[in-house]
C-alpha cells in the first residue's frame, strides 16, 4: 500500500490538524488569561516550546496505535477486517471542526472583547504616566511607556569580606552602564537615576516603574587579591522573572572581557540588533584600572579634598598605564571641576584641563568624553562658541545617546539663543534619567528663559521633592513667579532658598516690592560678600533694578574675572531691562554673541531614535 494512503488510514494526518488546532487554542488562551494572574513571563513561552516539541512524538503515537473497542492497541496487532480507523475518522472530523469554532470564538472574544479593554488599561496608564510628567515639570511629548528595549544597571553588590571594595564594585556596574549606553537602539538610564536607589530598600519592580524601563541589571562582586568573582543577573521587571543570571570567577586580567561578555548577553537577551560592531570596553593594566575606579568615586563627592585626592590617584594609574585616556579624561574633569570651586587659579587649571583632555584624545581620538569637555572649557571659559560647538558635534556623533553631553549641548545650543531646541535635548536628558535633580533643575532654567513659567515651577518643584535643600530650585521659583508678577510669592520662595542664591535673589525681589532700602541693603551684602565670585549675578541684578550704567560696568568686571555666567547672556531674562540700550548689542558683539554673529555658528544637533 502506497505510504500516503497508508498515512491517511492511520488518521495521522488527522491527528496533526487537531493537534495543530488545539495547540493553537491552548497557546491563545495562555496568553490572555496566564498574564492576569500575574504568572511569570516564561510561562507562556515554555508552553509553546513543550506543545512544539511534542507535535513529532503525537506523530509517531497516531502511527503506531490504534484505537480499538477494546482500547488502544499497536497498530500491527490490530487485524485489519476487525479495524474502526474509518469510524475514528469520523470522530476525529467532528472534533477538528468542534476545536475550530471553539478556537473561533476565543479569537472573536479576545479581539472584540478583551482588546478594547486591554487598549483601555493602556490609555488609564498613559494618562497616568501624563500626570506624572505634569508635576515633574516635564512636557507630555516626552512621556514614554515602557520600552521593550529599555535598562537601568543597578549598582553592584560589594560583596568583598571586608566590605571595602565598594568602588570596584560601583565602577564595575558604571562600565557596564556606560558599555551598554553606546547601543543606540537600547534605551539606557543614566547613571544619576540608576544609582539613586543605591542602599535603599525598593523591589526591582518599584524602581523599573520610577525609571520607566522594562529590564534591570544588577549583580555582585567579590573581589580578593588578584581574583574577582562577578554575578549579574538581568530580569524582566514587569514579571519580576530573571531572564538570565551568569557568575564569573576570572582573574584580574580578564575583567574588561567579563564586561564585554555580560553585555553582549544582555543584547542578546533583549533581542538588539546591532546596526554596527559591539561597543568593548577599553583596556587597562589592572591595577592601573583599579586606581582609576578608585579616583572615580572620590570626584563624584564633589569635594575640595575629594577633587584633590582623585587627581593624586589618577596621576598614580596614569604613573602605572599612561596610554588608558579614560584616566586622562578623568583628570581633565578634576582639573575643570577645581575651577569651579576656586581650589586652583582659573588660567592654571584651564591649562591642565586642557592638556589632560588632549593627551587622552591623543590616544584615542574618538573618546567622546574627551571632545565633550574640549567643548566645555571652550563654552563657558574661552567664550569660544564655534570651538565648543565643533567638539560637542564630534562627541555627539560619537555616542549620540550619552546624556552629559546631550546636557552640555542643550546649554550652547540655549547660549546661542536656541531654547526650543535646548529644551528638546534636556526632555530627553530627563526621560532618560528621570530622578536627576540636576537634569530637571537645567530644565527648568532653560523653561523660565523660554517664558514657559508654570513648566518651570513645577519643574523647580520637583527638584524640591527629589532633593531637599537644592541650592538655586526655590530662586528659579522666586524668579517665575516674579515673572508672573507675583512678588510677595516670589519673596516667599527666595526666603527658603540656601543662602548663596539667596543673597542674589532678594535685591531683585525686595525691589518689585517697592522697598528701596530693603533691596539696597541686599544689593550692597550682595557686592560685600561675592564681588569676584558673582560679578555676572551682580550685573543683572542691577540691570533687572533698572540701574544701566551700574549694569554695563559690572559686565565688564565679569568679563575680566572670565565668569563663566558669560556664556549664558543671551537667555538670562534678568537682563531684558538693558535691552533696549544702545550699549547692549555693541557689548554682545565685542563679545561674539550678537544675534548675527551667533545665527552663523553651525550646530546642528538630532536626538538620537
Amino acid at each position: 500500500m502506497p505510504l500516503l494512503e497508508e498515512i491517511k488510514r492511520r488518521n495521522v494526518l488527522r491527528i496533526a490538524g487537531l493537534y495543530l488546532v488545539g495547540a493553537w487554542l491552548i497557546v491563545q488562551v495562555a496568553g490572555t488569561v496566564l498574564p492576569m494572574f500575574g504568572a511569570p513571563a516564561w510561562l507562556p513561552r515554555t508552553i509553546v516550546v513543550v506543545l512544539a516539541i511534542s507535535f513529532v512524538p503525537a506523530l509517531i503515537f497516531a502511527w503506531v496505535f490504534e484505537l480499538t473497542p477494546e482500547g488502544l492497541k499497536r497498530e500491527k496487532d490490530v487485524d485489519r477486517t476487525e479495524s474502526i480507523t474509518t469510524y475514528t475518522s469520523r470522530t476525529l472530523d467532528r472534533a477538528i471542526m468542534a476545536l475550530l469554532a471553539l478556537a473561533l470564538g476565543v479569537f472573536a472574544f479576545d479581539r472584540f472583547v478583551l482588546a478594547p479593554q486591554r487598549a483601555a488599561t493602556l490609555q488609564r496608564q498613559k494618562s497616568e504616566e501624563v500626570d506624572t510628567a505634569r508635576k515633574e515639570g516635564r512636557s507630555e511629548a516626552l512621556v514614554e511607556s515602557y520600552g521593550e528595549k529599555s535598562i537601568a544597571v543597578l549598582p553592584f553588590v560589594d560583596m568583598s569580606s571586608n566590605k571595602d571594595q565598594e568602588y570596584f564594585s560601583d565602577g564595575i556596574a558604571e562600565e557596564l552602564l556606560t558599555l551598554l549606553a553606546k547601543i543606540p537602539q537600547l534605551r539606557v538610564i543614566s547613571r544619576s537615576s540608576a544609582f539613586s536607589f543605591k542602599g535603599k530598600d525598593v523591589e526591582v519592580p518599584e524602581i523599573a516603574k520610577r525609571l520607566h524601563v522594562a529590564h534591570i541589571l544588577e549583580g555582585s562582586v567579590r573581589k580578593a587579591g588578584n581574583q574577582v568573582r562577578i554575578t549579574a543577573q538581568l530580569i524582566d521587571a514587569r514579571s519580576d522573572t530573571q531572564l538570565w543570571s551568569e557568575t564569573y570567577d576570572r582573574p584580574l586580567d580578564n575583567i574588561f572581557a567579563v564586561q564585554d561578555e555580560i553585555a553582549t548577553a544582555v543584547v542578546t537577551q533583549l533581542k538588539v540588533k546591532l546596526l554596527g560592531a559591539a561597543p568593548k570596553a577599553k583596556i587597562a593594566d589592572p591595577k592601573a584600572y583599579g586606581l582609576y575606579l578608585q579616583a572615580r568615586q572620590l570626584s563624584r563627592q564633589r569635594t575640595p579634598a575629594g577633587f584633590e585626592q582623585c587627581i593624586a590617584l589618577y596621576q598614580q594609574a596614569l604613573a602605572i598605564d599612561p596610554s588608558y585616556a579614560p584616566a586622562w579624561e578623568g583628570l581633565a574633569e578634576a582639573y575643570r571641576r577645581q575651577t569651579g570651586n576656586g581650589r586652583r587659579p582659573l588660567d592654571e587649571s584651564v591649562r591642565l584641563t586642557r592638556d589632560a583632555a588632549g593627551k587622552a584624545l591623543a590616544i584615542d581620538p574618538d573618546f567622546a568624553p574627551a571632545h565633550a569637555g574640549l567643548g566645555r572649557i571652550a563654552m563657558a571659559y574661552d567664550g569660544d562658541f564655534a570651538s565648543a560647538a565643533r567638539h560637542l558635534e564630534h562627541a555627539l556623533a560619537l555616542e549620540p545617546a550619552n546624556t552629559d553631553i546631550i546636557a552640555s549641548a542643550a546649554v550652547l545650543l540655549a547660549s546661542l539663543g536656541r531654547l526650543d531646541t535646548a529644551i528638546a535635548l534636556d526632555e530627553y536628558v530627563v526621560a532618560r534619567d528621570p530622578v536627576n535633580s540636576v537634569a530637571h533643575a537645567n530644565l527648568g532654567f532653560f523653561y523660565r528663559s523660554a517664558g514657559r513659567l508654570d513648566e518651570a515651577i513645577a519643574s523647580s518643584r520637583y527638584v524640591i521633592d527629589l532633593s531637599p535643600g537644592y541650592a538655586s530650585a526655590q530662586f528659579q521659583i522666586g524668579m517665575a513667579l516674579l515673572l508672573k508678577g507675583d512678588p510677595a510669592g516670589a519673596l516667599a520662595a527666595m526666603q527658603e532658598e540656601p543662602e548663596g542664591w539667596r543673597v542674589i535673589g532678594l535685591p531683585m525681589v525686595l525691589h518689585a516690592l517697592g522697598r528701596k532700602a530693603e533691596s539696597d541693603a541686599a544689593l550692597t551684602e550682595l557686592i560685600r560678600t561675592q564681588e569676584k565670585d558673582s560679578a555676572f549675578n551682580i550685573a543683572y541684578v542691577l540691570a533687572f533694578r533698572g540701574e544701566a550704567d551700574r549694569a554695563f560696568a559690572w559686565l565688564d568686571k565679569a568679563v575680566a574675572y572670565r565668569d563663566p555666567g558669560v556664556s549664558e547672556i543671551v537667555y538670562i531674562t534678568e537682563f531684558a531691562n538693558i535691552h533696549s540700550d544702545p550699549r547692549w548689542e555693541p557689548f554682545l558683539r565685542k563679545l561674539g554673541k550678537a544675534p548675527e554673529q551667533l545665527a552663523a555658528i553651525k550646530f546642528d544637533v538630532k536626538l538620537p531614535q
